[in-house]
């Protein structure tokens, strides 16, 4: 069972999604919550694989929330709901611990597919979607350039990240690299343990924040 928390301020659409992820067979809703505060103590009290976050909420907004959450409970997974209209915030999410994110008028496939994908550990459930996102936030602030931590990756391990920042799956990297999925696995973990990042969403943050990728690339 995929275990879920959902956390909106707005009632109507809390109760929406609470039905949605309801009916799953393999999905329990064990808790919900109508802003941060409230989603940090539930997450607290009953430990879900996914918290489905708001962004806006008021006092402790999602960002908050889920920065707290996922620092408490590194287990613990964020999908946040966001709007195209917010790309800044998402990026800031994505900072904070979350590993993906969604629109708020995701179809209900989209969903539940969405809180599987994240609950596995893959995040970035539509990766370029995503890409736009952070290039739209980092064209506004220039990259902060190659860092010391990207000293410690092997130069293969370099390329992976790379294509990890261009939205690749394992098996597209295996591809464009000519090497197997069992390969490509473990230079990911590798990559994530140098850098001491907790998923994918994170690692795509960096590639575009050290300048490994940047928003001009296909």
């Amino acid at each position: 069972m995929i275990r879920i928390v959902v956390a909106d301020d707005h009632a109507a659409v809390r109760a929406g999604f609470v039905a949605l992820l309801s009916a799953p067979e393999d999905f329990e809703v064990v808790g919900e919550a109508g802003d941060g505060a409230q989603a940090i103590d539930v997450a607290a009290r009953t430990h879900p694989d996914v918290v489905v976050m708001d962004i806006r909420m008021p006092d402790i907004d999602g960002i908050d929330a889920t920065r707290r959450i996922t620092s408490a409970q590194p287990a613990t997974r964020v999908l946040v709901l966001t709007t195209f209209d917010l790309d800044e915030y998402v990026s800031e999410a994505l900072r904070a611990g979350a590993s993906g994110f969604l629109l708020k008028d995701a179809t209900v496939d989209e969903l539940v597919t969405g809180v599987r994908v994240v609950a596995r550990g893959d995040a970035l459930l539509a990766p370029a979607a995503t890409r736009r996102v952070i290039t739209s936030y980092l064209r506004h602030q220039p990259p902060s350039g190659p860092t010391p931590v990207l000293d410690e990756l092997t130069d293969r391990e370099l390329d992976v990240l790379r294509q990890i920042g261009l939205g690749l799956s394992n098996t597209e990297i295996a591809a464009e690299l000519f090497v197997s999925q069992n390969t490509v696995k473990t230079h990911v973990s590798r990559v994530f343990a140098k850098l001491s990042v907790r998923d994918r969403a994170q690692a795509v943050v960096l590639a575009y924040e050290t300048g490994l990728v940047t928003p001009t690339q296909p």
